[in-house]
């Protein structure tokens, strides 16, 4: 199946295969992906120095690359687009873990491009704290609903930052299947987040 659609696209240009995934064609993506999972693996290792963590938030990437690959600017390339949101993940699992060094990052090499990395200033304002806070009480609402074999995966990953060999040994499942549950999962409250959309604004809902 993956070396039938690999086939399938060999001839694409990335801003082809960009074309189509924006159009609703999931193959597409899902070869964008392949193309340059190992570089941000390597680039992801570099900041994280765990394979496991790097694997993780290169999949983390990936998912946050698909759920807002609509605005995504095509005059960029892709590759630099998708590799900007491996290093914030990177550098949010840092903040997270408190294991962040003070390194200079400006103008690193990732393959072909020269990429800037900078450090976002998290603060809120008190309107965009408030909004937080609805946002977060309409999300624990939502999750409460996804089916309980969906659910017990995403609150350990997502809720509880577990990592994912954790997760699966917890459940019982294997890593593989684990992953699958959480991708379902996070669909299903993407999808159940939306119909709040109009009340709660496009923007508050980009972080779900």
């Amino acid at each position: 199946m993956i070396q039938n659609r690999r086939q399938a696209f060999v001839n694409f240009t990335d801003e082809s295969l960009v074309e189509l995934a924006q159009g609703g064609n999931d193959q597409a993506f899902a070869e964008l992906v392949e193309r340059h999972y190992n570089s941000c693996l390597k680039l992801a290792l570099s900041i994280l120095r765990d394979k496991s963590d790097a694997e993780d938030e290169v999949q983390n990437a990936c998912w946050k690359a698909f759920e807002h690959l609509a605005q995504f600017n095509r005059e960029a390339k892709f590759s630099t687009w998708l590799t900007r949101i491996v290093v914030n993940q990177c550098l949010m699992r840092l903040r997270q873990t408190k294991r962040a060094k003070l390194f200079y990052m400006d103008d690193t090499q990732v393959g072909d491009d020269v990429v800037t990395l900078e450090l976002r200033d998290d603060n809120l304002n008190p309107e965009e704290e408030l909004g937080r806070l609805e946002v977060a009480e309409v999300v624990q609402q939502e999750i409460d609903r996804i089916p309980p074999l969906l659910r017990n995966v995403f609150v350990l990953r997502d809720v509880q930052q577990m990592p994912m060999e954790e997760v699966a040994d917890k459940l019982g499942i294997s890593i593989a299947a684990a992953k699958s549950r959480l991708l379902r999962a996070r669909l299903e409250l993407r999808q159940r987040m939306s119909r709040h959309q109009s009340s709660l604004g496009a923007a508050s809902l980009i972080s779900v």
